[in-house]
């Protein structure tokens, strides 16, 4: 039996390095100096014990930071991310819908630290929504997965289309379509395209999301959004800070889009981005252009923390 391949993607070292280039300074509170100090340490840590771990199990693995790798990922049959959600977020725009995916959190917040620190600064860690591991469980999980005691769930992304092209990233969180300069009004116009007559909402606002179900905890529940079974297909979109205040046309501003349905976007603001999945990537867009989105997209084969399996939904 041919031995498993798997690709460790990694959060970069220095992601809490304030020492820059660019003149930044270095915060001087020496709690808070102690706090970045330490989410390195162990986030250096837990990358030395993923690594450790896979010497010990029958596997070719290799490694690469995140920051080393951006054309898509293939001939591996297993990709773990060590980092937080941003680092799986980036690998799961990599990935098509047959290699596997998951996510261990190198550095979860400490709900002591938070309560001890919560009157000086912020002092949560990474949240990792969507990962299944920690340097706790990981090397019982990675056993499950290779001895096939627990297989991948499904999630559903979004597709996106700009001027009838595809995008080539797929979200698996959600979208943002706005204005650059986050001051300034967007004008759009969409509804959505089931077949029917579907109205056409016109929009001045600061912008719209869509999200997929496992982005509908994240920002789009923020805003006052709703989450969504984690394995739906639904889409869920909501236009930001509307500047109509009529109750008939508020109703329309925020909904879903079934598997069937897409929505169809037209851009009236002079230019504009589509952020996927966070601040990058992004999609520049102008006056004129028109965007599609739905779940027309290759699903991503992931493995799930134990409270986001369906059935404790």
């Amino acid at each position: 039996m041919a031995r498993r391949r798997v690709l460790l993607f990694l959060k970069s070292l220095d992601a809490y390095s304030f020492c820059q280039s660019n003149g930044v300074s270095r915060p001087t509170n020496p709690k808070v100096l102690h706090y970045l100090e330490d989410r390195s340490r162990v986030h250096k840590n837990a990358i030395e014990f993923c690594k450790n771990v896979l010497q010990r199990k029958p596997v070719d693995w290799d490694a690469t930071f995140r920051s080393n790798l951006s054309r898509p990922i293939r001939n591996v049959d297993l990709v773990v991310t060590v980092g937080g959600d941003g680092t799986l977020l980036q690998a799961s725009h990599l990935l098509n819908d047959s290699i596997p995916l998951l996510g261990v959190n190198s550095d979860p917040t400490i709900p002591q630290e938070v309560q001890e620190m919560g009157n000086e600064f912020d002092a949560t860690r990474s949240t990792g929504y969507l990962c299944a591991a920690t340097v706790k469980n990981f090397e019982q999980i990675l056993s499950n997965i290779l001895e096939g005691r627990t297989t991948p769930f499904e999630l559903s992304r979004m597709s996106i289309h700009a001027n009838s092209t595809p995008l080539s990233t797929y979200a698996l969180n959600d979208i943002l379509i706005a204005d650059p300069c986050p001051a300034s009004a967007s004008r759009f116009s969409f509804r959505k395209d089931d077949g029917s007559s579907s109205p056409l909402v016109n929009c001045r606002s600061s912008g719209l999301r869509v999200s997929t179900a496992a982005g509908s905890s994240a920002a789009m529940l923020s805003a006052g959004g709703f989450p969504m079974p984690i394995l739906s297909k639904d889409l869920q979109y909501m236009v930001r800070e509307p500047v109509s205040q009529e109750a008939a046309r508020l109703s329309l501003m925020h909904g879903t889009i079934k598997p069937k349905q897409a929505m169809d976007i037209d851009w009236y603001t002079k230019d504009g981005l589509i952020y996927i999945d966070g601040s990058r990537p992004v999609h520049p867009v102008r006056h004129g252009d028109t965007i599609q989105v739905s779940s027309h997209a290759p699903s991503l084969k992931i493995f799930l923390p134990d409270r986001l399996l369906p059935s404790r939904i």
